[in-house]
C-alpha cells in the first residue's frame, strides 16, 4: 500500500498519542473527522496499524532490568532451531527475541526485576537449553531514545 502525506501525518500522530480521539487527529492533520477517520481505518484493515497498545513502565511491574543477550547455538537442523525458539519464546522474562543473519544466532531481550533475577533466568532457564554454544549480556548503561 502506498501512503500519501496525510497518511504519514496521521500515523506521526498515533505514533505521539494513540488515544487521540478523531476529532482532534482530524485537526492535526488539516482533515474534517469522516475522512480522517476513513484513513484510519484504512491504515487498519491494510496492517498499516497493527494495533493500538498501552506502553506500561517497567518498573512499576517489577521488571526494572532490562538485558540484552547474544546467543550462539550448536544446532544446524531445523528441529533442534524450532525446539530452541519456542522454548525462549515462552518464557515470560523474554519481550523480544530474533532471529539473526550471521552472528550472533539470536538477539534476545529479558526484563527482570534485578540481577539476581536475571541470575535465575541465565543459570536456571536459558544457559541449561542443550542448544546454548555462548551467551553474552549486555547491560544497558543509560537509553538515549526508544520508539514507542
Amino acid at each position: 500500500m502506498s501512503l500519501d502525506e496525510v497518511d504519514r501525518e496521521i500515523l506521526f500522530h498515533l505514533r505521539q498519542d494513540g488515544r487521540l480521539t478523531n476529532v482532534e487527529l482530524a485537526k492535526r492533520v488539516g482533515l474534517t473527522p469522516p475522512p480522517c477517520l476513513r484513513r484510519v481505518k484504512r491504515l487498519e484493515e491494510t496492517g498499516v496499524i497493527a494495533g493500538y497498545r498501552a506502553v506500561i513502565d517497567p518498573e512499576a511491574m517489577g521488571r526494572g532490568l532490562e538485558v540484552l543477550i547474544d546467543v550462539e547455538i550448536y544446532a544446524q537442523d531445523r528441529k533442534s532451531f524450532e525446539e530452541f525458539e519456542d522454548t525462549v519464546a515462552s518464557y515470560d522474562e523474554v519481550v523480544e527475541f530474533r532471529r539473526m543473519y550471521g552472528r550472533p544466532d539470536y538477539f534476545i531481550r529479558v526484563a527482570v526485576a534485578d540481577h539476581a533475577a536475571y541470575e535465575a533466568f541465565l543459570t536456571g532457564k536459558l544457559s541449561c537449553l542443550p542448544a546454548v554454544l555462548r551467551l553474552e549480556s549486555h547491560l544497558t548503561m543509560k537509553k538515549i531514545k526508544t520508539n514507542r
